[in-house]
């Protein structure tokens, strides 16, 4: 049985509501009386409250509202106002209403927002409780799917040891949370953690950023300055975004891990750092490096420890309870702790999520500071693309498979392969390729590779 209190200071419009939104299934009470409905609020036994703002008397609507609010915060509270003001309407959304109409109102819209939240507060029996999560680490990575597990097993073993480490994972996915949280459970836990963002800045700024310089080594150089090599000492420096550093930039990081020491722009002295390195990127460097676009030395250099980041579409077991913790995590400026319906949390797990946990972050803030009635169903949600994995819109083939190498890139990485495994002999790799050695030595000079020595892994 469905119950709706209505409450107002002129008996005929009580009369009127109790007309319009009568209903089989439903039972409906009236009073003219604000002290006799805050008596009510105490009995917890209505789903919807419909109440005056104006009642005549020292209380108000707002009164009702929160008086009801305090005592159950699942029933939802729609308050009408024929002296309707900015500060009133803040004040109510503030705390709790489910919606706020002016008279004299449409009788039509009277019973739809009615419904509304008569479906809102049926969802509220069914919503998703919200997940405790009991010592989170202070890095705040969430999830307990099997990718993550995985993730979890290579932070352990990069936090045991102090090797450079290559974190690769698409945009919005947590690299720098994984970062920091090799760094958190590592032997330099105490000492610095610097990060930067390499493509966020220009190749000048970036070595004056990352090396630091001398005073009148440029114009606006008016003192010395720490790199944040020399600011990290001791500990840890994360280089984001590292496939965007220029040729230049990354002869100079490669000195940095390979010497330990780093030049400051201008000087003519080096300063000795000792500083773990992290680095992260969205791009394939293995990619890039075989084309030349990234020094291939360096790769190597920083892909000591990988780290692949899986994107939310991998993990979507996670998704329920990263909104359990991004909605705890935005109450205290949402007003209090919304909750989500589990159809809502469904509609969410079959999304697409292009920008990951971030994009999924964002969009719970979102909701959490406009939800009403502090529910978030189906209803709220952002419209989204297909909820499937796979997408509906029409892809262009060089789209679909931008990433992935071509098949001369994949015959040259193969026969680079057997040829070191062979120490060169091209006899036996023509035995292993199941080709001539005609037919090997143009395979060879196709791709570049040495007449009669083995390639090397940087050629």
């Amino acid at each position: 049985m469905q119950r709706i209190l209505i409450v107002d200071d002129e008996p005929d419009a009580c009369a009127l509501l109790e007309t319009l939104l009568s209903a089989p299934g439903r039972e409906l009470e009236s009073t003219s009386d604000g002290q006799a409905a805050l008596a009510r609020a105490k009995q917890g036994r209505f789903d919807v409250v419909v109440s005056d703002v104006h009642l005549g008397t020292d209380l108000s609507g707002l009164d009702v509202l929160k008086a009801f609010k305090s005592a159950d915060p699942e029933v939802e509270v729609v308050l009408v106002s024929g002296f309707g003001s900015l500060e009133t309407a803040v004040e109510a959304v503030r705390s709790g209403a489910f919606d706020y109409i002016s008279k004299p109102f449409n009788n039509r819209e009277v019973r739809e927002t009615v419904e509304r939240a008569m479906k809102r507060r049926d969802s509220a029996r069914r919503q998703i409780e919200t997940v405790e999560l009991p010592g989170l680490p202070s890095e705040g990575i969430i999830g307990h799917s099997p990718t993550m597990l995985r993730v979890y097993k290579q932070i352990a073993q990069a936090s045991a040891s102090d090797l450079p480490v290559l974190i690769m994972g698409e945009t919005g996915t947590g690299k720098e949370l994984v970062a920091r949280a090799i760094h958190h459970h590592s032997r330099r836990a105490a000492q610095p953690f610097v990060a930067v963002n390499c493509g966020a800045l220009a190749e000048s700024l970036l070595e004056s950023e990352l090396f630091g310089h001398v005073r009148g080594s440029f114009t606006g150089a008016v003192s010395d300055k720490k790199g944040l090599f020399e600011q990290a000492h001791g500990g840890v420096i994360f280089l984001d975004e590292i496939g965007e550093t220029t040729p230049g930039v990354q002869v100079r990081l490669l000195r940095a891990i390979e010497e330990g020491e780093v030049r400051p722009v201008g000087a003519s002295r080096v300063v000795h750092v000792d500083v773990r390195v992290i680095a992260a990127t969205n791009r394939d460097l293995e990619a890039a490096s075989l084309s030349g676009a990234f020094r291939r030395d360096l790769f190597f250099r920083l892909n000591v420890m990988e780290i692949d980041v899986p994107p939310l579409r991998e993990r979507s077991d996670d998704v329920a309870l990263l909104v359990s913790h991004f909605l705890r995590a935005v109450a205290p400026r949402a007003g209090g702790l919304a909750r989500m319906t589990p159809a809502a949390v469904e509609d969410l797990v079959r999304r697409r999520w292009p920008g990951n946990v971030r994009q999924l972050e964002n969009t719970i803030e979102r909701l959490a500071l406009a939800a009403r009635g502090g529910l978030i169903d189906v209803e709220d949600l952002p419209s989204a693309e297909p909820p499937t994995a796979v997408s509906t819109s029409v892809e262009r083939p060089e789209q679909l498979f931008a990433d992935l190498p071509t098949l001369a890139e994949l015959e040259a990485r193969y026969l680079r392969h057997v040829l070191r495994s062979v120490g060169g002999n091209r006899s036996r790799a023509a035995r292993v390729l199941g080709v001539d050695r005609r037919t090997l030595y143009r395979m060879a000079e196709r791709h570049g590779l040495p007449d009669k020595t083995p390639p090397k892994d940087d050629a």
